[in-house]
């Protein structure tokens, strides 16, 4: 039976249909998120206590709507990512890949980009960004080249390349945490087209910019003279880090089979980690450095998160997302493979215009609602990938598409480097035309196809 049929909630609220009341809290929410003039946490907050005032949830309904094995996902890779920044391994990779194409510009474009993209997939593309980024400027200005094409593939390779997991982007950790999926299929089903799709961009920018990156010889020695192992600030650090974060990625693997929540496996790979991390350290030294690593974890998105699903669940439990998917099943005719490239190229235009977070996480309940209709969980697949491709791939539409695009943004302007919205859009738009429309004839093919 569907959650929201076994919660009793009010028909009427203020005299008003629920459902009205519902849709307009989450509208105003979602309008006021979009101006980003309040800090988004903020209003994901206020906009769940507004649920809970109005009587169509009770506190206790709304502490249900929260999906806490995506906060607890988050969470635990924030602490160890945190952990792992510190030994200074990110830094160490990009240097080694630029220094083994000898500092060549147009291979260090091209290194930049694998890495870039490798990172987002195994960790998150706001961390990636804000290590690779810094490194970037570095060798950018060592070698006297423009930095913004670096910047540009970084972005749009970050976004790309966090679509092959279940932990590389949010909206795949929602919709991996709302349907119980393993690390493995994300890997199994979106590898493929994230590798197709990074080859092309990775083309594109050699053919545009690639041939007009050029350095001088004595430059260029300036960057083989820099040594990558003096990136590394903490081998024993190093050690501890990476052999937490493999077993931490072998447990999101081989969950399926030990049913243990991927959130579970994160939250214990962190603290065992922040234990290493502390091990033998004084009283008060230890309480510090577990104090840093806290505040290193994201609390705005968490509680973003936890406002967020809050807000959803009062559309989801008032019917509105139900009558919404009976909608949907109408316009496509009860159609999987109608449904899949229509969510695909909306998910993509909407992700594009707006965080592409809320936009999956209100799209998740509804397309639930529509399963049984459509033929179950398994006939419904081909749905949940084009959502997640789309929301991915779309949030390189615009610099607000996606966490990394403003966070670059805004290191590049510190920088002196500013990226400007409509610049941004001369390349963001055609790349994010061609990965979705490769994306959709990857959706038709694997699954309506063979």
């Amino acid at each position: 039976m569907h959650v929201a049929e076994i919660i009793n909630t009010p028909d009427l609220v203020w005299g008003l249909d629920a459902k009205i009341i519902a849709a307009t809290i989450v509208i105003i929410a979602y309008v006021i998120l979009f101006t980003e003039k309040i800090n988004r946490a903020v209003v994901a907050l206020l906009g769940a206590s507004v649920m809970i005032f109005a009587g169509i949830l009770t506190q206790a309904q709304a502490f249900q709507g929260i999906d806490f094995n995506t906060l607890a996902l988050l969470i635990g890779m924030m602490m160890i990512v945190g952990i792992c920044e510190k030994t200074g391994m990110f830094q160490y990779v990009a240097i080694w890949g630029t220094k083994k194409v000898h500092a060549n510009p147009r291979g260090i474009l091209i290194v930049l980009a694998v890495v870039t993209a490798v990172f987002s997939a195994f960790l998150d593309n706001v961390t990636t960004v804000l290590l690779i980024v810094p490194v970037t400027f570095q060798i950018t200005k060592k070698l006297g080249i423009p930095v913004y094409p670096f910047l540009l593939v970084e972005i749009f390779a970050s976004n790309i390349g966090g679509t092959a997991t279940l932990i590389g982007d949010p909206p795949n950790i929602l919709i991996g945490s709302a349907l119980n999926l393993s690390f493995m299929d994300f890997l199994r089903e979106l590898t493929p087209i994230v590798i197709l799709c990074m080859l092309i961009v990775i083309s594109i920018f050699d053919f545009f910019f690639g041939r007009r990156l050029i350095s001088t010889m004595q430059r260029r020695q300036k960057i083989m003279q820099m040594n990558a192992a003096d990136s590394i600030t903490d081998m024993k650090l190093l050690i501890k880090s990476l052999v937490i974060l493999f077993a931490v990625i072998i447990g999101f693997v081989s969950a399926e089979h030990f049913h243990i929540a991927n959130g579970t496996i994160a939250m214990a790979g962190g603290a065992l980690l922040l234990l290493l991390y502390t091990l033998g350290n004084k009283h008060d030294e230890r309480d510090h450095k577990v104090e840093q690593i806290f505040a290193i974890v994201d609390w705005t998105t968490i509680f973003f998160f936890a406002g967020l699903f809050v807000i959803v669940y009062g559309l989801e439990v008032t019917g509105v997302l139900a009558m919404l998917g009976h909608k949907f099943i109408e316009f496509t005719e009860g159609s999987i493979s109608k449904a899949s490239l229509l969510i695909i190229w909306v998910s993509a235009v909407v992700s594009g215009a707006i965080d592409n977070i809320p936009f999956v996480a209100t799209m998740i309940p509804m397309l639930k609602s529509m399963e049984v209709a459509l033929g179950g969980r398994e006939t419904m697949m081909p749905v949940w990938w084009a959502l997640s491709l789309g929301a991915c791939f779309g949030g390189n539409a615009t610099l607000i598409g996606a966490s990394a695009n403003v966070i670059v943004a805004g290191m590049a302007a510190r920088q002196g480097s500013p990226i400007s919205f409509l610049g941004f859009m001369k390349w963001s738009i055609p790349i994010t035309l061609i990965t979705v429309a490769f994306a959709t004839v990857y959706v038709y093919i694997q699954y309506f196809v063979m």
